[in-house]
């Protein structure tokens, strides 16, 4: 295996100019999930920043339980341990400061523009290339920790791609037309994670809205979203604090989203 794809490498205390994201990296060359591996250490005391990353995943799930098509040896799949002080309704705010990091890292590494769309998805060329996850674990005085999952398709061929009706999946290697080595690209996306998650808790949520709100390509347009209490129509103007989508009805009014799907864009 070409040493800049050997995840492996990355394993042990981490990275030297890290603050937090990646003190130390676990490497699994096969695992159920890394959300659940990284659980399992939250649980057991594993300090703020410990990565979980593995090569396979046979049991990958990105929202609402669905599976993640996780083949070996192609794409990106880790999760991160935070331990922020905020309150469970803005944990919300986590997932979309991952999805700023992860289209940096793209386009830093492999010269594509990525976007975001709202609520955990990079995209390029409005196909999908990526997903995030966020598990959280609280109380009532609070989050005890979060779990950060990250998806990221590098190497995938079009035939191990899934079937997706709105914003298609796709890989950064289709993308751009060649192989990408995923080390560095782990390690350029573990960088930008652990940069934005610093401004995040010095400076608070409103620097990362503004540059995620400049990479969503959704705002703007007429989007339909199945918000879980029925189906919604409207034009996306941006998200607010704490991380729910704002859409403007027919008539004016503001609707704030917290969760859905988004089903149509016009």
């Amino acid at each position: 295996m070409d040493g800049r794809d050997d995840l492996s490498q990355l394993a042990g205390v981490g990275f030297a100019e890290s603050r937090r994201i990646g003190c130390s990296v676990v490497y699994l060359e096969s695992t159920d999930s890394t959300n659940l591996q990284a659980r399992r250490l939250a649980e057991q005391g594993a300090p703020e920043g410990t990565v979980v990353i593995a090569d396979e995943q046979s049991g990958g799930r990105g929202r609402m339980g669905r599976n993640w098509v996780s083949p070996p040896g192609v794409n990106l799949y880790l999760s991160v341990v935070l331990r922020p002080r905020l309150a469970p309704q803005q944990a919300p705010q986590i997932t979309l400061l991952s999805s700023l990091a992860v289209a940096e890292a793209v386009e830093c590494c492999c010269g594509l523009i990525a976007g975001v769309k709202w609520p955990n998805d990079v995209l390029l060329g409005g196909k999908k290339v990526a997903g995030l996850l966020g598990e959280i674990a609280a109380t009532m005085s609070g989050v005890d920790f979060i779990i950060l999952g990250i998806g990221l398709n590098v190497n995938m061929r079009i035939d191990q791609l899934p079937e997706r009706p709105l914003y298609p999946a796709s890989s950064v290697a289709i993308e751009k037309g060649e192989t990408v080595p995923r080390v560095p690209l782990a390690k350029r996306l573990l960088r930008l994670l652990d940069l934005h998650y610093g401004i995040f808790l010095e400076e608070g949520f409103d620097p990362i809205r503004r540059r995620w709100q400049e990479r969503c390509a959704m705002l703007g347009r007429r989007v339909e979203i199945d918000g879980g209490g029925g189906l919604l129509s409207g034009e996306a103007f941006g998200i607010d604090g704490e991380g729910a989508l704002l859409l403007r009805l027919q008539g004016g009014r503001v609707e704030r989203v917290l969760s859905g799907d988004i089903l149509a864009v016009h």
